[in-house]
């Protein structure tokens, strides 16, 4: 009956070995890892909330990119090239009439280097600039790459050197925008801000103006001008208005011998009320001359030649 019974069990017997699992089993699996590396674990979760919150201030601080842009016709082509305007790429219509800009174009480009020669018919480069007059020559400006506000001081720290830094305030001219790039590298600056919106660009005629100095000189893009000038007044740099009815005069001024920006408004309107009242310090340029107002561009040169005389 005993047999019979084991016969209808579903049971197995014992099993000769186990095959060295429980040897396997009792051996050691090494040093045990921290408690940032265990998984599940809170020093984990606290050390990832840790690396997303680094990772999203390093995104934050970036200044961002500019869109590509199209320098279009013969002439504006080959001055661009001549000025060491940043370029990607040349297109060539196909059988242009070869002249004298086109051949400086192609040179110019083929000694630069890095510069792609594109040849593409005409009604390919028609679509391309909307029906430009290109003149069978377009060239392709990549994307500036802006600093971030914040990088202009640390760089000017990283030189032992009081950050020396000129501000745009509703400057919508490239070519004022370069002029004032072309300044401050020219007296020692350490770069120029901008306002991401209403507010000029790098563009290819900013570039040109600058005459090579934006290769060196960092140019700055804030999401808003106002927060950008409270963080340098957090920083200790004091910020400087320039405005015809200002308080104080030009050559008084003895914040230019330490950490200042300097924030130049539109030649018609001036200085946002916002800005305005923002700066520590609201400045006049003295114009015996009787001129109600000067260029951005001219107005920051003479600001920048204070700043570097005093400093020198």
């Amino acid at each position: 009956m005993a047999a019979n019974n084991r016969r209808m069990s579903g049971k197995k017997g014992a099993q000769v070995g186990s095959g060295g699992q429980r040897r396997r089993g009792l051996e050691g699996k090494g040093p045990t890892p921290p408690a940032e590396m265990r998984k599940g674990h809170a020093k984990q979760r606290v050390a990832q909330a840790k690396a997303r919150r680094a990772q999203g201030r390093t995104t934050q601080r970036r200044g961002g990119r500019s869109a590509s842009e199209l320098v279009v016709g013969r002439n504006p082509v080959v001055e661009a090239l001549r000025e060491g305007v940043p370029a990607s790429t040349l297109y060539v219509q196909q059988f242009i009439d070869n002249d004298e800009r086109v051949r400086e174009a192609l040179q110019l480009a083929a000694e630069r280097g890095g510069i792609n020669l594109m040849e593409a018919p005409r009604p390919e480069l028609d679509r391309m600039t909307n029906g430009l007059n290109h003149q069978g020559l377009v060239l392709q400006v990549p994307p500036y790459e802006y600093a971030h506000p914040e990088d202009l001081v640390a760089a000017a720290h990283d030189e032992g050197q009081d950050p020396l830094i000129v501000a745009l305030d509703g400057v919508t001219d490239p070519r004022n925008l370069g002029a004032v790039v072309r300044s401050v590298s020219a007296f020692g600056g350490h770069g120029v801000v901008v306002p991401e919106r209403r507010a000029a660009g790098m563009t290819a005629g900013a570039w040109k103006t600058s005459a090579g100095t934006a290769a060196r000189t960092p140019v700055a893009r804030a999401t808003n001008l106002t927060r950008a000038l409270e963080a340098y007044k957090k920083a200790g740099v004091v910020v400087v208005g320039l405005a015809a009815d200002g308080e104080a005069e030009l050559g008084d001024l003895e914040a230019l011998d330490g950490p200042v920006v300097i924030v130049v408004g539109s030649e018609g309107k001036g200085l946002s009320r916002l800005v305005g009242e923002t700066c520590d310090v609201r400045v006049r340029i003295p114009m015996p001359g009787g001129a109600e107002s000067l260029n951005a561009g001219v107005a920051a040169g003479i600001v920048l030649y204070e700043a570097a005389r005093r400093r020198s």
